[in-house]
């Protein structure tokens, strides 16, 4: 691991996955207005905060109402820990797809993959993805308690007239910065920052962290900040993972790489696997990618990590707390269960290694 980077993560001995599916929580859906098992088919992908010395998880989880991902809907679970491995889950989810402003967006798919990151003011702001079976688009909602949200639309809905509303958007990663014990949501150059993508790494400003303004070329078109690398893992998708962190090194991106299942993909790893890398930005300049990891820090190799929706193995990170002088990563285990990873920084360990065997 070079010294900018994160790492290595350890997997807590006997804790994964700390979150399954449950098919004995019901809850009574307003779409349909029935009782459903909200959260009986899978709970991956979740955002994570800090709160009042404890760590809360935003879970998404689907119902059997499909028959393949994408298919079936998705809500958002809440779970807290003391210690950021054994958490206590609420039977209801707390965030979903109901009879409101945000309908014609969320119905029927759904809420999907928070990213969770806590703002100066003390407002918990969480960007996801809106999904309503025909154009998935990022979101933005607001709390101060991680239990009730505010929710404010599509953020790209005003931008350049809406240019880009009607075009697919997933995946956004709020530049923030360690204040203390605190992981809070900061400026740069007078504004704030956020990477999103999932394809390719673009960037978008904001003044008010609810109206943000994708970075676009001299022709209009979005600047592309980091893209997939031929004969790597991350050779088809560069998406982007848990808030990116200002530090002395410059800015960290942590993303999702998928590997191209041709010969244009790593052949060291598995073919379309999603595996778990860092970029380096400029701490001055967020768009300027100064280097980048050349093999993931964290990928699939335990056997929940390779079964479930998604067999081809996923680690797919999205939220990550700054507790207890350590970094908790929670991350998808092949779209199906949540399992969590530990870095300390006074102690740091082996990044997973690129074959099975371990050192």
């Amino acid at each position: 691991m070079p010294e900018w980077a994160f790492g290595g993560f350890v997997r807590p001995v006997g804790a994964n996955p700390i979150i399954s599916p449950d098919s004995n929580s019901r809850f009574f859906d307003p779409m349909n207005n029935i009782a459903t098992g909200w959260e009986a088919n899978d709970t991956f992908n979740p955002g994570a905060a800090v709160i009042m010395g404890k760590i809360v998880l935003l879970y998404r989880s689907e119902d059997r109402s499909g028959i393949k991902i994408s298919t079936r809907t998705s809500r958002l679970g809440y779970a807290i820990s003391k210690d950021g491995i054994h958490f206590k889950r609420k039977k209801e989810p707390v965030f979903y797809p109901q009879d409101d402003s945000q309908k014609e967006y969320e119905w029927p798919g759904g809420c999907e993959d928070p990213r969770i990151a806590k703002s100066e003011d003390g407002r918990y702001v969480m960007l996801y993805t809106q999904w309503n079976r025909k154009v998935p688009r990022l979101g933005v909602a607001t709390s101060t308690d991680l239990l009730r949200w505010t929710k404010h639309g599509p953020i790209f809905k005003s931008a350049y007239a809406g240019k880009f509303h009607n075009i697919a958007t997933k995946s956004a990663s709020i530049l923030t910065r360690i204040e203390g014990d605190q992981q809070l949501i900061t400026k740069i150059n007078g504004q704030y920052f956020m990477y999103w993508g999932e394809r390719n790494v673009y960037g978008a400003t904001s003044t008010d962290l609810l109206n943000w303004t994708p970075l676009v070329d001299q022709q209009g078109k979005l600047s592309i900040l980091a893209s997939p690398r031929r004969g790597f893992f991350d050779s088809n998708m560069t998406e982007c993972g848990p808030p990116a962190i200002l530090t002395p090194n410059g800015i960290v991106l942590f993303y999702n790489g998928r590997n191209n299942p041709g010969i244009q993909g790593d052949q060291r790893f598995s073919a379309k696997s999603y595996s778990a890398g860092q970029m380096l930005f400029d701490k001055s300049d967020p768009t300027k990618l100064v280097d980048r990891l050349d093999v993931p820090f964290l990928r699939p190799m335990e056997p929940f990590e390779k079964s479930g929706q998604y067999v081809d193995g996923t680690v797919f990170i999205e939220g990550m707390a700054w507790f207890k002088n350590k970094w908790y990563l929670y991350y998808g285990c092949a779209d199906s269960r949540v399992g969590v990873a530990i870095y300390d920084p006074i102690k740091p360990a082996f990044a997973d290694p690129i074959t099975d065997s371990r050192p």
